[in-house]
């Protein structure tokens, strides 16, 4: 049961890092005009078998967050070689992104709430 719960760490010191470097080849290196918006890596996810790893992405101020994900996608040979560079891996992950809302969920929730108060206050 012990083994069980170190790989699970393993796992978890690995996403982490992937993440951070994710983060940085997003943000400074990519190139392509498709990838607009402030990028940010919310969660990474990598297989047991280090093969795969999903990439949820929140994106903000993009002009098309479809098309942000496609030149991700387009760009995922340029990030892994990157990755392989800077991150001593057996084998390294083919990449999934995958768009996160919940930065956006939480924003209209925000709102939500915040016009219940204005409308509590004009009620007394």
């Amino acid at each position: 049961m012990k083994r069980q719960a170190n790989g699970n760490n393993r796992l978890d010191k690995i996403n982490e890092e992937l993440k951070r470097e994710l983060s940085n080849i997003i943000n400074y290196e990519v190139k392509n005009s498709n990838v607009t918006g402030l990028i940010t890596v919310t969660k990474v996810k990598i297989s047991p078998d280090l093969r795969f790893a999903r990439v949820s992405v929140s994106i903000i101020n993009s002009r098309n967050i479809k098309q942000t994900l496609a030149g991700l996608k387009a760009a995922s040979g340029f990030i892994r070689s990157r990755i392989a560079e800077k991150i001593n891996l057996r084998v390294t992950p083919e990449l999934v992104f995958e768009f996160d809302d919940s930065m956006q969920y939480g924003e209209r929730i925000d709102t939500i709430l915040k016009d219940i108060m204005k409308e509590m206050r004009n009620e007394e």
